[in-house]
């Protein structure tokens, strides 16, 4: 199972004991106009009753930022994948299958946690698509989560993490039971970042294929 993944999204509600994480949450909108971080994703399918414990497979990487709407994850091992939108398309170049899909950002990203990277740094245009939920902190970090309200939608639920202020954990669920965990490491905000950076063109002689 190859991990794919269209970036983040994440919410918030106004109560004391999670009053850190509201705070990390709206700074990160309002101040982090783009980053980049390396990261460990671990995908891990629903368990079954035939099994001792649920399967679970890990990927890495590098990700970046910039808004509005670009954004990209390099994936290094242990396939090489890259997922690039760049403002209008929404790019998937698998290098083993020299295979690009493409398929219109503004269709692909609607209800799904990449609004949070590649749209909008307002909570008010976010919570058109979200239900906002408080967390309280855990594991040293303060929490965010966000319920998609379009609800025949594959995204289930998405908390995420920051450590003082930064982006650190993306914790995803869908509706099949699938749990996702992006753990960012090294995050740079506002590097300078240019939206060449996220230019992406099909190599040559690979499968295109529009969706």
């Amino acid at each position: 199972m190859r991990p794919f993944i269209f970036g983040f999204l994440i919410a918030f509600n106004a109560i004391p004991s999670c009053a850190e994480g509201i705070k990390d949450l709206e700074n990160f909108l309002v101040s982090t106009h783009s980053g980049s971080a390396t990261f460990i994703q671990t995908v891990t399918a629903p368990a079954r009753t035939s099994e001792a414990a649920p399967r679970a497979k890990t990927s890495s990487g590098t990700f970046a930022f910039l808004r509005p709407d670009r954004f990209r994850f390099d994936y290094q091992k242990p396939f090489e994948q890259t997922i690039v939108a760049d403002g209008k398309t929404l790019w998937l170049h698998d290098v083993d299958l020299n295979q690009v899909t493409s398929r219109s950002q503004a269709q692909a990203l609607g209800s799904t946690p990449a609004a949070l990277v590649a749209s909008s740094a307002s909570l008010a245009k976010l919570g058109e698509a979200f239900e906002f939920k408080s967390e309280p902190d855990a594991e040293g970090l303060s929490w965010v989560r966000a319920i998609p309200k379009q609800r025949d939608g594959q995204l289930k639920s998405v908390r995420v993490g920051f450590a003082q202020g930064q982006l650190a954990v993306l914790d995803m669920e869908d509706s099949f039971g699938q749990r996702s965990v992006i753990r960012f490491d090294g995050f740079k905000s506002n590097p300078g970042l240019s939206a060449s950076g996220f230019a992406f063109k099909p190599p040559p002689g690979a499968d295109v294929l529009k969706q």
